[in-house]
């Protein structure tokens, strides 16, 4: 008889939020973290080099994607962009059904899926629930800004592209304030844990 499938939690928000850190915390508690900008990163080291170099020729040096280059091309360009999604997002869903089939098989209970473009991507199908990190706009401005090479204009620009906070949290089953110390954050963490531990899966 095989493994149940873990308790499918994914973990999401816009620029600047702190998801990253909020995912961490997931992680110090035991709990197995699917990242998926690292995921892309090692694709652009790797994998998807080659296939991204003939969708945009001189993105790439040295066999790696280069990130600011490919960012600038596709930036303000919907159609670029949405050819790039075309190249990376099956290779990132091909990686996380691995990392999804490989804890069922070590009878994980509770999996994190980090996962930034949740909603602007439409797969939170697969989650059993949704976290959001969010914190007030200032809050995400000022993080965001200074982040080396942002400029008001690129931030303008990202955040274009993202649902906006609110709309996410709207659809949120919990959300994370982390406009408040580590402390704060990782005790919100726990509390999801523990709500979770009760809370039936949405897919079997």
């Amino acid at each position: 008889m095989s493994a149940e499938r873990p308790f499918i939690l994914c973990v999401t928000g816009s620029l600047g939020m702190g998801k990253s850190t909020i995912a961490r915390f997931f992680a110090e508690a035991g709990v197995p973290v699917h990242d998926s900008d690292v995921v892309v990163h090692a694709l652009y080291e790797g994998e998807a080099v080659p296939v991204i170099e003939t969708a945009f020729p001189g993105s790439t040096a040295a066999g790696k994607v280069d990130r600011v280059k490919l960012a600038a091309t596709v930036l303000n360009d919907n159609a670029a962009l949405a050819r790039l999604e075309a190249i990376v997002h099956p290779l990132v869903k091909r990686a996380r059904e691995k990392f999804l089939a490989e804890a069922q098989a070590a009878g994980e209970s509770i999996v994190v899926l980090d996962i930034p473009l949740l909603y602007e991507t439409a797969v939170e199908g697969i989650c059993d629930a949704v976290v959001v990190v969010s914190a007030p706009g200032e809050v995400q401005r000022r993080r965001t800004l200074a982040r080396p090479g942002m400029t008001e204009a690129k931030y303008a620009a990202i955040l274009a592209k993202q649902m906006p906070d609110a709309q996410k949290r709207a659809r949120a089953d919990f959300i994370v304030d982390t406009s408040q110390d580590f402390d704060h954050a990782r005790a919100q963490v726990r509390d999801i844990l523990q709500a979770i531990a009760k809370m039936p899966r949405r897919h079997r």
